[in-house]
This record gives C-alpha cells, structure tokens and sequence, in this order.
C-alpha cells in the first residue's frame, strides 16, 4: 500500500492521481475518476474534485493510496 502525506485539511481526488504518479495530466486523471475507474474507501465515485482527507483509502489500477 502506498502512502501519501496529507499537508493540510484536504487535496482533491484528482490532484492526489497527480502527486502520486498514477497518471501523467489532471486531465488523465478527470477521465480516469469519471469514467469509474478509481474507488474512494472501497466505493467507486465519480467526483473529480472529492476532498481526500487524512485516513481515507484511494485504489486506482492495483494501487492503494492511505492517506495521512
């Protein structure tokens, strides 16, 4: 499982595809989460700009991102 550091209070879903290297563009990343390819805490969700927060799970192509 992989692991991101949460700076503040929240990093919106498709900025955490970013930083972890998941995918090459924000844009990639929109069509990736509306397209139901990403899982937020074991459910899929469309929502490009979910607040991820400290303790949520994130899975995208076998990748499990904790967030910290």
């Amino acid at each position: 499982m992989l692991e991101f550091k949460l700076e503040g209070e929240f990093i919106p879903m498709i900025q955490l595809l970013k930083a972890m290297n998941l995918v090459p563009s924000g844009g990639e990343a929109q069509i990736v989460v509306e397209a139901g390819l990403v899982k937020y805490n074991g459910e899929v969700d469309l929502r490009k700009r979910l607040k991820v927060r400290r303790g949520d799970i994130v899975e995208f192509k076998g990748q499990k991102i904790k967030v910290t």
